[in-house]
């Protein structure tokens, strides 16, 4: 599939990971579609910390789930996160001072409002983004 999709920062979207193989279409990227409710459009590096938060909040990252090529996540593994999630999980990343490395967007989906952006300046402050 040839992806001519646009990062946050204008450029085209770069790879998020390989290994392991992320992205809602298992292609390394972090793109979306029609059949992706949850926008898989943030590219993150994981943390212990956020790990642990998102399975308190429902989604277990940790565990594999080889019916979906998942072989669970562990810390410093990069992975497609969803946009809307994480736009509203606002309490959990106040407080914090934030920084975008390059990087990370330029593995972030852009033209969502302001929404992946935002998403993006907001996982950087759990430690940091691809």
């Amino acid at each position: 599939m040839e992806i001519n999709a646009k990062n946050v920062l204008g450029g085209p979207l770069e790879a998020c990971s390989y290994s392991p193989l992320t992205g809602f279409f298992r292609d390394g990227c972090c793109h979306t579609g029609m059949d992706d409710v949850g926008s898989h459009v943030v590219c993150a590096v994981m943390t212990e910390e956020f790990l642990h938060f998102s399975l308190k909040r429902g989604n277990d990252l940790i565990t594999p789930r080889p019916e979906y090529r998942f072989k669970g996540l562990q810390p410093g593994d990069r992975w497609c996160l969803c946009v809307t999630p994480l736009a509203g999980s606002l309490s959990f990343w106040s407080g914090s001072s934030c920084g975008v490395t390059k990087h990370s967007c330029a593995s972030t989906l852009g033209g969502y409002s302001g929404s992946v952006e935002r998403a993006c300046v907001l996982i950087q402050c759990v430690r940091r983004l691809l």
